[in-house]
C-alpha cells in the first residue's frame, strides 16, 4: 500500500528546485508550455532508470548489510536539510534561465544524473519496493503519475516568469517555501531512520 508520507515526500522533492526543474522552467521561458511538453517523457524515463538502478543496488546490498538502508536514509535526511538551507540562503540570488533551447536528450541526461534519484531510491521508496515486484510497480507507477503535474508546474512557472505578470510568484518566494517544506519532511524521515537502529 502506498503511504501518504511517500506521496508527500515525492511531491515535495520533485517540486524542489534542481537541475531538472531549472531546465523545465528554462524551456517554459524560451518556448512556452505547449512546446515544452515533449520534455516530460524524457524526465520520466530518466527518473525511472536512475531510481530502478539505485533501488536494485540498494536491495542487493541490504540483504548482506541490513544497516545500509538505515544509513542511506539518515544521509538522505541530512541531504534534505542541506538542500533546504542552501535553498533559503540562495533565495535572493538571481537565477539564470538563459540556457540554450532544451532538448529531451539533455533533460533525460540531467535527470539520469540527478542526485534526487538516489534520495528517492534510498529514503523515499520503502525497502519493500526493492524486494517485491508488486510493491515496486505500485510505487514507481505512482511516482511517474506525480511527475506529470509537477513537470507541468515548472514549465508553467517558467512561462509566468517570462511574462512577469505575477509579482509574488518569483524565485525567492518559491525557494523559501520549498526550504520550509523540505525541513518539515526531513523530520519524519530522520525519525524513522533512528527508529530502525
Amino acid at each position: 500500500m502506498i503511504s501518504w508520507l511517500f506521496i508527500g515526500l515525492v511531491i515535495t522533492i520533485l517540486l524542489t528546485p534542481g537541475p531538472t526543474n531549472t531546465l523545465l522552467a528554462s524551456s517554459g521561458i524560451q518556448v512556452g508550455v505547449r512546446n515544452s511538453l515533449r520534455l516530460i517523457p524524457a524526465e520520466s524515463c530518466g527518473y525511472l532508470i536512475a531510481i530502478t538502478v539505485w533501488g536494485v543496488i540498494i536491495g542487493t546490498v541490504s540483504t548482506q548489510f541490513p544497516i545500509v538502508p538505515t544509513i542511506l536514509k539518515l544521509m538522505s535526511a541530512c541531504y534534505i536539510i542541506f538542500l533546504a538551507v542552501k535553498l533559503w540562503k540562495t533565495a535572493d540570488i538571481e537565477a539564470s534561465f538563459n540556457l540554450p533551447t532544451i532538448r529531451p536528450r539533455e533533460l533525460f541526461c540531467a535527470t539520469l544524473l540527478n542526485p534526487k534519484a538516489l534520495l528517492f531510491a534510498s529514503a523515499v521508496f520503502p525497502s519493500t519496493a526493492w524486494l517485491s515486484v508488486n510493491d515496486y510497480a505500485a510505487h514507481i507507477a505512482m511516482f511517474l503519475i506525480l511527475i506529470v503535474p509537477i513537470a507541468l508546474f515548472w514549465i508553467f512557472i517558467g512561462s509566468v516568469l517570462a511574462s512577469n505578470k505575477v509579482r509574488w510568484l518569483n524565485q525567492s518566494n518559491l525557494q523559501k517555501t520549498a526550504s520550509i517544506v523540505l525541513i518539515s519532511f526531513s523530520i519524519p524521515l530522520s525519525y524513522s531512520a533512528i527508529l530502525s537502529f
